[in-house]
C-alpha cells in the first residue's frame, strides 16, 4: 500500500513540474500502456479489463483531437490519424478484433516517434540559440 501511495505521489508530482511537450509525451506513453493492457487482457479473455484499457485509450485520443489548433495545416493531418486510431480502437474493442488494435498501437507508436524527434529537434534548436 505505501508503495502505491509513493508512486501515485511520484507521478502527481511528474504531472505538475513537466512541461507541455513532457505532458503530451506522457499522454502518448499512457495511451501506449494502457493499449499493451487492453491487448493482453484481451488475449487472456478478460473482457471487461480489455474494454476498461480500451476506453481510457480512446480518452487519451479524444484529448489529443481536443487539443489540436486548427489554424495550421498540419493539424488537419493529425486530425486524421487521430481519428483513424480512434475507429480502431472503438471497432476493434467492439469486435475483440486484435489486428485493428494493432493498426492503432502502430499509429499511436509513431505519433509518438514523431513527438520525441520534435522535442529532441526543439531542444538543440535551443541550446544552439543560447
Amino acid at each position: 500500500m505505501v508503495t502505491s501511495q509513493a508512486a501515485d505521489a511520484y507521478k502527481k508530482q511528474q504531472v505538475m513540474t513537466s512541461s507541455p511537450a513532457q505532458l503530451t509525451l506522457l499522454l502518448y506513453n499512457g495511451a501506449l500502456r494502457f493499449l499493451g493492457e487492453s491487448m493482453l487482457a484481451m488475449e487472456q479473455g478478460e473482457i471487461e479489463k480489455s474494454h476498461n484499457a480500451n476506453m481510457r485509450v480512446q480518452d487519451i485520443v479524444r484529448e489529443f483531437v481536443l487539443t489540436l489548433d486548427m489554424s495550421y495545416e498540419i493539424s488537419k493531418g493529425y486530425a486524421q490519424l487521430y481519428e483513424y486510431t480512434e475507429y480502431c480502437l472503438i471497432q476493434g474493442n467492439i469486435k475483440k478484433d486484435m489486428k485493428l488494435l494493432l493498426q492503432a498501437k502502430n499509429v499511436l507508436e509513431e505519433l509518438r516517434e514523431a513527438w520525441v524527434g520534435a522535442m529532441k529537434q526543439t531542444h538543440v534548436a535551443r541550446a544552439a540559440g543560447n
